[in-house]
């Protein structure tokens, strides 16, 4: 119709009809100011949804009133994107949250962040619980809390799998930490997967200690036994014999090899010790109770060496499903560890203690003692092995196999010259 009407205008101007073309020319006006109008309201209508877009607002739904228009074809093409938008925004949201179940349910640690920032995008909530840190904005963070599992992350090589020892919410443990690494436009990102492999070299071991020791008792008694007999026989004879000084040497030998046998025989009879601890008799136990029969049988010692000692139980209602026996056994062993731990030390305090959490239940003992090297800290629960002069070296190994055979595992954690505690971890 513009195109029309400019002809007409031109040609009654051409003409010399001069009122005719200036009514035609202000129609042509007229109309060109109606289509511009509708194309600037188009642009607009463009512009809006691009900008929608890029700030990824798919809310809005366009009116369609005539389907066959400009207006209606460009809006019914706006509802479908943003329809489609929607529907990959949705399934996106359901992957996003799948993953983060997924992910989340997993007992292994994973960090996920941007090398050169640092910036963690995300983290899970086994490295949360796993290392007591409910945030973690930037990787340098972990510097703080764990220096040294800081260093290792950062020192990991691609692809390589290594295993460390770190402090957790469950004590000095073992892990195996790998990582992966892949690039994008928006910079280089690594995964870090820190896995908890302490129960699993615990039972390994305890399976590893368990052949170990039924060989051993079985070779030395079988040895030793007669030895130990004939040495006892010949010690007598020798005794009945007139005193001369050239079997003195002979006495003295044989008196030193059935003491030695003795000392063996003693040695066996640790490991045999070792591989009863098999099925316990499980009961439902009042902690309180148990708590109160250790403190009665202990508490005359911690009196006469006067050591302060306390006994904290924070719900006087707690069970535990344990063989009674054994874990009182366990806390004894704890407990003269401790009172061995603070000898000499001013104010000597040992504190024996029950807190329920939400998956488990803990025993713990605390002192002020002398504390245990990180050296030390990784070999105590070996079988026999132990720094006190007279000690035989299975108390603590005795006490994690006990634990072991409960579901448990035991816990140190101990800085020398401030003290140890060790845990005891119930699952419910």
């Amino acid at each position: 119709m513009l195109f029309l009407v400019a002809i007409g205008c031109g040609y009654l101007f051409f003409k010399g009809y001069y009122p005719y073309a200036i009514l035609l020319f202000i129609v042509a006006l007229f109309l060109f100011y109606n289509w511009f109008s509708q194309q600037l309201w188009m642009y607009q209508q463009l512009f809006d949804f691009s900008e929608a877009t890029k700030y990824h607002d798919f809310t809005r739904n366009y009116a369609v009133r005539n389907k066959k228009s400009l207006e209606g074809k460009l809006f019914t093409a706006f509802n479908q994107i943003n329809q489609e938008f929607k529907n990959i925004h949705s399934d996106k949201e359901i992957q996003n949250q799948y993953l983060n179940k997924v992910i989340n349910m997993l007992d292994s640690g994973i960090v996920f962040y941007q090398l050169e920032s640092g910036k963690v995008i995300w983290i899970n909530d086994a490295f949360k619980n796993l290392f007591k840190t409910p945030h973690l904005g930037n990787l340098k963070g972990l510097q703080k809390r764990h220096p040294d599992l800081y260093e290792k992350t950062i020192a990991l090589k691609i692809g390589k799998q290594q295993i460390e020892t770190a402090d957790s919410s469950k004590g000095k443990i073992k892990l195996l930490i790998q990582t992966s690494e892949f690039e994008t436009k928006e910079g280089v990102f690594r995964i870090v997967h820190y896995q908890n492999i302490n129960e699993a070299i615990d039972e390994t071991e305890a399976k590893a200690y368990h052949k170990l020791l039924r060989v051993l008792t079985h070779e030395i008694m079988n040895s030793i036994a007669p030895i130990s007999s004939l040495a006892d026989t010949m010690h007598g004879h020798l005794l009945s014999i007139e005193n001369r000084p050239e079997l003195e040497d002979v006495k003295v030998g044989v008196r030193t090899i059935k003491k030695r046998s003795e000392g063996l025989l003693q040695f066996s009879k640790s490991y045999r010790m070792l591989n009863k601890i098999d099925q316990p008799n499980l009961s439902e136990v009042p902690i309180l109770q148990l708590l109160e029969n250790v403190n009665q049988l202990l508490e005359p010692v911690m009196l006469r060496q006067e050591i302060e000692f306390d006994v904290i139980v924070k719900n006087t209602k707690m069970l535990l499903h344990i063989d009674a026996n054994l874990i009182e056994q366990v806390l004894i062993n704890l407990l003269l560890n401790a009172i061995e731990a603070v000898k000499g030390v001013e104010h000597p305090r040992i504190i024996l203690s029950a807190v329920e959490l939400e998956d488990k239940i803990q025993l713990k003992i605390q002192d002020n003692g002398v504390g245990i090297s990180p050296e030390l800290q990784e070999q105590i629960f070996t079988p026999f092995f132990t720094t006190k002069k007279t000690g035989s070296g299975i108390g603590l190994t005795l006490t994690k196999q006990i634990m072991l055979v409960h579901k448990g595992n035991v816990f140190v954690q101990s800085e020398e010259g401030k003290g140890s505690s060790f845990t005891l971890n119930f699952v419910k």
